[in-house]
């Protein structure tokens, strides 16, 4: 292997993983110092914890839209959901059989779906109005980010409703500021070595970013989803599980693609419609894994399943690359 490539490949993982442990910090600092000043529980559930998952995604991608890698942006999205779904899902399912709630199968699945029509009809844009190059335009983020606020009263109504709360820690003002300021500046670097990293290792493997958005970096930022839901499983909590996978979906192509788009317009390569047929067939399998065998569950035959879809896809993606 060159150096060049060696040093960016270690410069992508190590990004990765700087990523990953500032959004960690970060949460962590902010949801204790939220309830040091007595922000409601409900609340830091709703802004922190489930936001904070979706942090390494939406920093690369906005990283990537300000160095003009817009090709990144969409193939993070697109290749962390189908990761969540297949990958990650796979992987808790195997550790514990997951049992579902109906309101995740009657609410978060049917959004999920919604989200991913939407997508498909923003790309559209050659089908639907006879362009040469389809984008995903900035007003189109701004679309993408209201969606993102209707989705966070949706979630506020029925936090305050079911009376949700969640255990945790008061935390000192100092320290909790200490520690925002440290996530924060972690994940800035890490997304700049992420995406640097990431395009420069396209550029000279030969791949397009496209390729190395929809798997090393949406892998990559898809670790916290990935522990977070495989500790959940372990513990027999696949409420949260499920939650933080079909959650994170959600503000993937809401939040983070809009406020992606509003920096720059998003080009849409020619092999998202597969990739998003994809997606659109893992949450399918997911919905129809609640009426077949066991009703409301994800069995471990159905988890492997998922997890052997993921490892094919993968694998016929990358070889179609190299041999087109």
């Amino acid at each position: 292997m060159e150096t060049g490539v060696l040093v960016d490949l270690i410069k992508l993982i190590v990004g990765i993983g700087v990523l990953v442990k500032g959004a960690d910090t970060l949460i962590t600092g902010a949801s204790g110092l939220a309830r040091r000043i007595g922000v409601p529980e409900f609340v830091i559930g709703l802004t922190l914890v489930a936001f904070g998952t979706s942090l390494p995604e939406l920093t690369v991608n906005v990283q990537a839209s300000f160095q003009k890698a817009s090709e990144i942006t969409l193939g993070n999205v697109i290749g962390s959901n189908i990761a969540n779904i297949l990958l990650i899902l796979g992987i808790a399912g195997l550790i514990r059989p997951l049992t579902i709630h109906r309101t995740f199968v009657k609410k978060e699945i049917p959004l999920n779906f919604l989200s991913i029509l939407v997508l498909f009809a923003m790309v559209s844009d050659r089908l639907l109005d006879g362009s040469s190059l389809s984008f995903v335009s900035r007003s189109e983020g701004l679309v993408l980010i209201t969606t993102f606020v209707g989705y966070l009263y949706f979630l506020a109504a029925f936090l305050e409703r079911e009376n949700v709360d969640k255990d945790g820690t008061e935390m000192g003002l100092i320290k909790g500021g200490i520690l925002i300021a440290i996530g924060l500046v972690g994940l800035v670097l890490g997304s700049e070595w992420t995406v640097s990293g990431g395009v420069n290792l396209a550029t000279a493997l030969g791949v397009s970013q496209v390729i190395v958005g929809l798997f090393l970096i949406a892998v990559g930022t898809s670790l916290p989803e990935l522990l977070t839901s495989a500790v959940a499983a372990y513990r027999g909590n696949p409420d949260i599980a499920l939650g933080n996978v079909a959650g994170s979906n959600i503000f993937n192509v809401s939040l983070v693609l809009g406020a992606s788009a509003l920096v720059n317009p998003i080009p849409v390569p020619d092999r998202v419609f597969r990739d998003l047929s994809v997606l659109f067939v893992a949450t399918l399998l997911l919905l129809l894994s609640n009426y077949m065998g066991r009703r409301y569950s994800v069995s471990r035959m159905e988890a492997g399943i998922l997890l052997t879809i993921y490892v094919v896809y993968a694998v016929y993606s990358w070889y179609r690359e190299i041999y087109p």
